[in-house]
């Protein structure tokens, strides 16, 4: 628990927001009420404006429900290290830059989860689990992605740990193949 929230406030977001958002996510996906998922019935442009909002729909989406989950306390309790962290950066503006600056590009680095997250990996007009979320492969992808464009085997699979989705995704590749689900695949020359 501490470690959720220690690496996410160096990023100026509720960990466990996020986590109770994701879980949700995976249940609930792609009705009208995943606050995750949403970017994925989005345009682009829309989808892109969602990254400048997303923190905070995330964040208050998750205090509004805290009878349905049981980090209430620890989120409201990361909401507030937040605001006094970004309070002390803006007001240490006047001694230094480092420290506001860091605020900026942490926030603003957080603009693109909605679209790398939802809008590419999702395709909610598909009429089953296999076809709701794209098939990714290839040497290309991995890179950009840091290994962490499986997300039709991390759908199928949510308990599997990131460091065995490689692996899964060896395995389930047959079946993909069988049921016709074709993988957007971009491999490097050598």
């Amino acid at each position: 628990m501490f470690l959720l929230s220690f690496l996410e406030l160096l990023c100026f977001r509720s960990g466990h927001a996020y986590k109770v958002s994701h879980l949700h996510h995976h249940n609930r996906y792609p009705n009208d009420d995943d606050v995750e998922g949403a970017a994925s019935k989005m345009t682009l442009l829309r989808a892109l404006w969602e990254g400048v909002i997303f923190q905070f729909k995330i964040y208050f989406w998750a205090v509004k429900r805290r009878q349905h989950h049981t980090y209430s306390t620890v989120i409201v309790l990361e909401g507030i290290i937040i605001l006094a962290v970004a309070l002390f950066c803006i007001y240490s503006s006047s001694f230094t830059n480092v420290y506001i600056v860091y605020m900026i590009l942490m926030i603003a680095g957080s603009w693109i989860i909605p679209l790398i997250t939802s809008y590419l990996v999702h395709t909610p007009e598909g009429n089953d689990e296999l076809k709701q979320t794209r098939l990714f492969r290839g040497a290309f992808f991995s890179i950009i992605a840091v290994n962490h464009l499986f997300h039709l085997e991390h759908h199928l699979y949510p308990m599997v740990p990131h460091k065995n989705w490689p692996k899964l995704a060896r395995r389930l590749d047959l079946y993909f193949k069988e049921k016709g689900i074709v993988p957007i695949e971009l491999n490097l020359k050598n």
